[in-house]
């Protein structure tokens, strides 16, 4: 069978959405959505979104773009809880992205950076994408009250169920460990954060100086320019002043005496100036 990217070429941030779209339709249908078969699941899944963008992507391609995308965004899932649970008051809504990011690039595997934000807003509030907050579970009798990992039967892979792996229990100390790793994790994220608002805070300082300095260049320069201007008109004008005009016909010395007697004029207004 043709891959997806024989078929269809690069997937596009639309059939992303369109994907999603008809992925939580077709799902989650209070109806038919939990009895359906996983053929039968993504046959209606490709139906949508055939007719929804009309494109000649094959199920096989829509199933295996659709695992793809699932991994990227179970991850910026836990990147948000873990950000969600490190916010401190005062921090607001671009805090929580800046540290999600910084916690889903952390996590490896895959791109330093989540994109697809706009299929995230699709499957946001489905119960497989919920952000449930972590922390050291509350055990009763060795048995976890509530367990964050939630799934959406039959939705766990596109292609195929595997039956559950049996959860053995863990010691209290080595949850307690795990806590305090998970804290001083945090604490870093924290101290990192802070240090990019310090050095940010720091570029912009220097960043000012910088264009401080350059006005008072652009001042200095203005003012020599106008000295130099200054001098080169008295130059010419003393030049005028001295003009012998003995050897000179009479028009000539006319047009001098004119010229000088604009210079005493300027000389007059510029000392009652």
């Amino acid at each position: 069978m043709a891959s997806s990217v024989e078929v269809g070429g690069s997937w596009s941030t639309q059939e992303d959405i369109a994907l999603y779209q008809s992925w939580v339709n077709v799902s989650h249908d209070p109806i038919t959505g939990s009895e359906m078969k996983f053929h039968h699941m993504w046959s209606k899944i490709h139906g949508e979104f055939c007719q929804r963008l009309g494109s000649i992507r094959t199920e096989m391609a829509l199933s295996s773009r659709w695992k793809l995308l699932n991994k990227e965004l179970g991850k910026w899932r836990n990147a948000l809880t873990k950000a969600r649970e490190n916010i401190r008051s005062g921090q607001n809504f671009t805090d929580e992205i800046i540290q999600a990011q910084m916690w889903f690039g952390a996590m490896g595997q895959g791109k330093k950076s989540f994109v697809h934000f706009q299929c995230w807003e699709v499957v946001k509030d489905c119960s497989r994408f919920k952000i449930i907050p972590t922390g050291p579970p509350v055990v009763l009798n060795e048995t976890p009250l509530h367990d964050s990992t939630s799934t959406d039967s039959p939705l766990d892979s596109p292609m195929e169920m595997e039956p559950p792996l049996p959860r053995p229990s863990r010691p209290i100390r080595r949850k307690a460990a795990k806590a305090k790793r998970g804290g001083t994790s945090n604490n870093e994220c924290v101290q990192l954060l802070e240090q990019i608002a310090k050095n940010t805070s720091l570029r912009i300082e220097r960043d000012l100086k910088r264009d401080e300095m350059d006005v008072a260049r652009e001042e200095a320069f203005v003012i020599q320019k106008q000295k130099a201007q200054e001098k080169d008109m008295d130059d010419r004008e003393m030049k005028i002043m001295a003009m012998d005009t003995s050897h000179m016909s009479p028009e000539t010395k006319v047009y001098w005496k004119l010229r000088r007697r604009d210079v005493m004029r300027r000389k007059i207004f510029g000392r009652r100036t």
